[in-house]
């Protein structure tokens, strides 16, 4: 097949580039709407008890509060005569909105609990009419008309969830164009030094962008059909640069160094389409895999960095299979002009000797070397001992964040939090008298503020005095009460609460259905540990399987998988110890918070699949030496001397792609970013450059075993590199120069 793409290219190079370049076109105008069609949610499992229960209210009680609007006047309390006039108006325009309904305030109600402590703030509820996309537009129309200052007398401030995704998307935006700007430099910068010359290094780019754009467009079009996050647009920049970058490197260097060994321009496309463009293609794979695990999840947050992740690996691949040898094949030797001042004419491209003497360090005291690496990695994955998980909210925006401030001020001057109430639905007819005891039952547990019911609001297991409920939360056919607490949205106490609310003796033989922000936080951490071990085993199962394919060894993927679990536990543990436990909180810009749980899991799937990545680059080699006849130990040693250089910068390159979101606002984009980051360094540096040869060393001729049935197996259908194969190393030292050779 490789054999074909590269006939195909070099005869038809010129056309090859024509269709990219219209492809691209007609890409970039469709990927140009993929914004307008991504959501900033998905972080709730659809079939949940929490996400039921919001079905239930949005089809029969109008749907849950989702937008809060905070109103302080100039001077003075809500309760100064002038003041209640000009908020009664704001209410009444509210009311009068089309995009609005169930608007609720203290000027309507007198309910003290809709009043600040001091008097000086007051606060209205709404629900923003539409469901996804629609709302989110909505949102927008709503806050952009009432936010800010009111007829000059009131500032009004908008949060709630609906206030929250009004400000996360264009913050969003905000990140990626900063992001872009600090990687595309440095990345471009790094090039140039990698290869020397200003045309090899401009060429990854072309890569890295037909990837972006191609995404995006994929992104447009699968949002029109399913709901996407508008998160997966970062993921789709950060692994397009260093995947384009990652795979067109491979291309290029071998390409260089078959020119520099005397191969005409025809022959050095093809042989590096046998042997880079192979380890390209499975490289692909491997990584698609690991993403595709992503999948399974049922949180569409989830699955979006699944679709985009898939969809930008397949097309950095494509691309570099057939548009990076189409250039080649025009540019010829012209590849290396533009040389930079730095370089000394006549230096081959090729490996470096520094990582084959570090392996043949390694492997003279594997246990030596190895073991302190190890202590590093494991007291780094020590944090790991305390981790605990939150889903999204308000924090993750910058403390000046509008939505933030609102969320900050009812929990700190409100009696008891309305926007992070329970929500219970008992979607059925209810007795009155049972109604009032299960609403008191509830309002007696600790850390209840209020229970508002359409029979009335209780307090420590009576009926308060400031109203006779909400007739609204009360129909024929069922009942929705509000269970406010005052206690820290997210926090341990506020997990156990929702699971003391679910405990208590329903009204009705059917239990009801609890909703609300922290109702979802549980259900969000339970949807996704019950999927963890069908996610986590295919990712294993299949890198193991195309491992076997591409080794013929049952020993080499389990190696694999053993480090690479190594070197994911202390990137996480670190990520915790950050994130988690507040440290460089005031350097980053932070506010210290559980670990986000999908943002984890796509953290660990994304490293997982790099690391991958690398590994297929080094093993390739190793395996095609130790082929030639080389002893084990020499051949681990040649083959990290022919790739360390090609896997260094590679790592080097992509980690800046991702800690280019170090940069972010979104603190669990910063997690992301860093953490993906460091995993690839501590994967490139700790893994490939000592672990692996000590781990091979100590393993031996086992370290390429496999049953006698599965030799047979792989000699059938497994996977092996083509084109001429280098001559073996005639010495013992790392072989450089010329002759040196990645793939």
């Amino acid at each position: 097949m490789f054999e074909r793409i590269a006939e195909l290219t070099i005869r038809r190079s010129r056309l090859v580039l024509v269709v990219t370049v219209v492809a691209v076109a007609l890409m970039g105008v469709l990927g140009a709407g993929a914004f307008g069609k991504l959501l900033g949610g998905g972080f709730d499992d659809p079939a949940s008890p929490s996400s039921r229960a919001r079905a239930v209210i949005d089809e029969k009680f109008g749907g849950e509060t989702n937008l809060v609007l905070l109103v302080r006047p100039e001077k003075g309390r809500v309760d100064a005569p002038d003041t209640r006039k000009t908020g009664q108006a704001l209410v009444a325009d509210l009311k009068d909105a089309e995009k609005l309904t169930h608007v609720v305030s203290y000027w309507d109600t007198n309910s003290p609990d809709l009043r600040s402590k001091d008097g000086r703030e007051a606060i209205v509820l709404a629900r923003v009419k539409g469901h996804d996309m629609e709302q989110q537009d909505n949102a927008k129309e709503v806050i952009d008309a009432y936010a800010g200052t009111y007829e000059d007398t009131l500032t009004v401030k908008a949060g709630g969830s609906a206030g929250v995704s009004n400000e996360m998307g264009p913050q969003t935006e905000e990140d990626l164009v900063l992001a872009e700007t600090i990687a595309v430099p440095l990345i471009l910068l790094l090039l140039l030094v990698v290869f020397g010359t200003v045309v090899s290094a401009l060429l990854p780019l072309v890569i890295a962008l037909i990837a972006i754009v191609g995404v995006f467009a994929e992104l447009s079009l699968v949002g029109g059909v399913t709901d996407v996050s508008i998160f997966a647009i970062n993921l789709t920049t950060a692994l397009g640069l260093g995947l384009g970058v990652d795979y067109a490197l491979l291309m290029i260097s071998r390409f260089r160094e078959e020119l520099a060994a005397g191969a005409r321009v025809e022959d050095a496309v093809r042989t590096t389409m046998s042997t880079a463009g192979r380890t390209v293609a499975f490289s692909a794979a491997t990584v698609a895999a690991a993403l595709a695990a992503l999948m399974v999840f049922p949180q569409y947050f989830l699955r979006s960095f699944g679709y985009s992740g898939v969809g930008v690996v397949v097309i950095a691949a494509v691309a570099t299979l057939f548009v990076m040898p189409a250039l080649l094949t025009i540019l010829g030797h012209r590849v290396n002009s533009g040389r930079m001042p730095w370089v000394k004419p006549g230096r081959a491209p090729g490996g470096t000797p520094l990582w084959g003497r570090l392996a043949r360090t390694v492997m003279r005291r594997p246990a030596l070397t190895a073991l302190p690496v190890l202590a590093v990695l494991l007291l780094a994955a020590g944090p790991l001992l305390g981790i605990t998980f939150g889903t999204a909210d308000e924090r993750v925006l910058p403390e000046g964040a509008e939505s933030r401030q609102v969320s900050a001020a009812l929990r700190e001057n409100f009696h008891g939090n309305d926007a992070a109430a329970l929500h219970v639905v008992i979607d059925e007819a209810v007795d009155k008298t049972r109604l009032e005891s299960y609403a008191a039952q509830l309002s007696r547990l600790d850390g209840i503020a209020r229970v508002e019911a359409s029979t009335g609001v209780y307090a420590g297991g009576r009926t308060e005095p400031t109203g006779p409920g909400n007739a609204a939360l009360g129909t024929s056919a069922g009942q929705q009460l509000n269970v406010v607490s005052t206690l820290t949205p997210k926090s341990d106490r506020a997990k156990d609460l929702v699971e003391k609310v679910r405990e208590t003796t329903p009204p009705t033989g059917t239990h009801p259905l609890v909703g609300g922000a922290d109702a979802e936080l549980v259900d969000s951490n339970d949807s996704i540990a019950g999927r963890l071990p069908l996610a986590v085993g295919l990712i294993a199962v299949t890198t193991f399987l195309l491992l076997f394919l591409f080794t013929g060894s049952i020993v080499q993927p389990l190696r694999a998988l053993v480090l690479n679990a190594v070197s994911l536990g202390a990137t996480i543990g670190v990520m915790t110890w950050i994130f988690q436990d507040g440290h460089l909180s005031g350097l980053l810009g932070f506010t210290p918070q559980p670990m986000e749980t999908s943002m984890t899991v796509l953290m660990f799937c994304v490293a997982f699949g790099l690391s991958m990545d690398y590994e297929v680059f080094v093993t390739s080699r190793i395996k095609e030496l130790h082929e030639l006849g080389q002893d084990n130990e020499s051949a681990v040693a040649n083959g990290l001397g022919h790739t360390g250089r090609i896997v260094s910068a590679a790592a080097a390159l992509i980690a800046v792609s991702f800690f280019a979101f170090g940069t972010a606002e979104i603190s669990f984009m910063q997690l992301f970013g860093l953490g993906s980051g460091l995993a690839i360094l501590i994967d490139a540096i700790a893994v490939r450059g000592i672990l692996v040869p000590a781990a091979m060393r100590l393993l031996g001729r086992s370290a390429w075993y496999a049953p006698g049935f599965l030799r047979r197996f792989h000699g059938r259908f497994g996977l092996s590199e083509g084109g001429p194969a280098p001559a073996p190393a005639p010495a013992p030292e790392p072989v450089t120069g010329a002759s040196a050779k990645t793939g």
